[in-house]
C-alpha cells in the first residue's frame, strides 16, 4: 500500500456508555479509494465524523489514534481542527442540497475554504472556485457559480460540494454515501468523476456506503464494518471473488444479477443490526449467521487469510465460510 494519509488505530466511540464504533483500525494511502461498507446502524458513518472532528454532543472518543500524516487529530483541540477542516480534510456528505447553505451563492461556497485557509483575495477564489466548477463538470460555471443551490439539479449540487471540498486540495477527502437520493444516470456520473478525482493532488478517498455495486465500481480495497466493529479487509478483486466472512458472503449475495439464461432473485440477510444496547457478545454477527455455534460466543481474532497478502477476517470458521449459499 502507499503511504498512509489516514490511519486509524483501535478506535472507539462512546454514546451513554456504549461503544457504537469499538477498536477500528484502517489505513488509507495516498491516492487510493478505500470502501467502508456495512448496513445502515453499523457505525461507518460515525467513524466519518470522528475522523472530521464532527461527533454528534451526545458522542466521544473513548480511545484509540485518527493520524492524519502522522498528526492525532483526537489530540489536537478544536481550534486547531477548524484549520485541517476543508483545508488537509475534507468531506462529502449524505445530503448535497442540505449541506449547502441555501442564502450563499454557489461560488462563494466552493471559494470559502480558499479565503479561510489560504492567502488570496476574494476575487482570486472566486476565478479558482469557477475553475473548480468547470473541472468536476458543471456546465456554464461563470453562470452556474452566481446562483443559488435551490437553481441547481441534485447532481450539480453533488458537483458543487466535491468542487468545495476539492478546492484547497485536501490529503483526504471523506464521501458519505455520495450517491444516495440520485438517479442512476447522475450516480453513474459522479462515480466517474470520483475516479478522476483519484490522482487529482494526490487525494486519497474514503468512501463510505452500503451499496456494493459501488464499491467494485470505485474502490481499490474493502473495508466491511458489522456491529462498530470491522470484520473483513482486502483489496477489492478478493473481497468480491474470495469473500472470508459470512457478513460479507451474505452481503455480496443481495447485489442484483441479471446476467445469464435468467434472472435472479434478490437475496436478502435475515434479521437486523442490533440496537447497540442489545450486541451479543462475541462475533455480534452471529445472531443472524448460518455458521454460527457455541464457539461464537467468544470474540473472534482479526487474522490474516493464509496465502492471500493484505486480506483479514474476524470468524471462528473460515473454512466453512465457502460453504453458504
Amino acid at each position: 500500500m502507499a503511504e498512509a494519509v489516514l490511519d486509524v488505530r483501535d478506535l472507539a466511540v462512546e454514546i451513554d456508555g456504549r461503544n457504537v464504533v469499538d477498536g477500528v483500525s484502517l489505513e488509507v494511502g495516498r491516492s487510493e479509494v478505500v470502501a467502508l461498507v456495512g448496513e445502515s446502524g453499523c457505525g461507518k458513518s460515525m467513524i466519518a465524523f470522528a475522523v472530521m472532528g464532527l461527533l454528534p454532543a451526545v458522542a466521544r472518543v473513548d480511545r484509540g489514534q485518527i493520524l492524519l500524516g502522522g498528526e492525532d487529530l483526537v489530540q489536537i483541540g478544536e481550534e486547531a481542527m477548524r484549520q485541517v477542516r476543508g483545508d488537509r480534510l475534507a468531506m462529502i456528505f449524505q445530503e448535497p442540497v442540505s449541506s449547502l447553505n441555501p442564502l450563499m451563492k454557489v461560488g462563494e461556497q466552493v471559494a470559502e475554504s480558499l479565503v479561510v485557509h489560504r492567502a488570496v483575495t476574494r476575487q482570486e477564489a472566486w476565478g479558482k472556485a469557477v475553475e473548480m466548477l468547470r473541472k468536476v463538470g458543471i456546465p456554464e460555471p461563470e453562470r452556474r457559480a452566481g446562483q443559488l443551490p435551490a437553481e441547481l439539479s441534485g447532481g450539480m449540487c453533488q458537483r458543487v460540494m466535491i468542487a468545495s471540498a476539492l478546492i484547497s486540495r485536501p490529503r483526504l477527502l471523506i464521501a458519505d454515501e455520495p450517491t444516495t437520493a440520485l438517479d442512476v444516470t447522475i450516480q453513474a456520473q459522479i462515480l466517474n468523476l470520483m475516479k478522476e478525482l483519484r490522482g487529482f493532488g494526490d487525494t486519497a478517498i474514503l468512501i463510505i456506503t452500503h451499496d456494493m455495486g459501488v464499491v467494485a465500481d470505485i474502490a481499490d480495497r474493502v473495508c466491511v464494518m458489522y456491529g462498530g466493529r470491522i470484520v473483513e479487509a482486502a483489496g477489492v478483486g478478493e473481497t468480491f471473488a474470495r469473500p472470508s466472512h459470512p457478513y460479507t458472503r451474505l452481503l455480496l449475495g443481495t447485489i442484483p444479477k441479471l446476467t445469464g439464461e435468467r434472472k435472479h432473485l434478490l437475496r436478502s440477510i435475515e434479521g437486523t443490526v442490533p440496537d447497540i444496547a442489545e450486541w451479543p457478545s462475541g462475533c455480534r454477527f452471529r445472531t443472524r449467521c448460518p455458521l454460527a455455534d457455541e464457539v461464537c460466543a467468544e470474540t473472534p481474532p482479526f487474522l490474516p487469510i493464509p496465502g492471500d497478502p493484505g486480506h483479514h477476517s474476524a470468524c471462528w470458521h473460515l473454512d466453512k465460510v465457502g460453504e453458504i449459499a
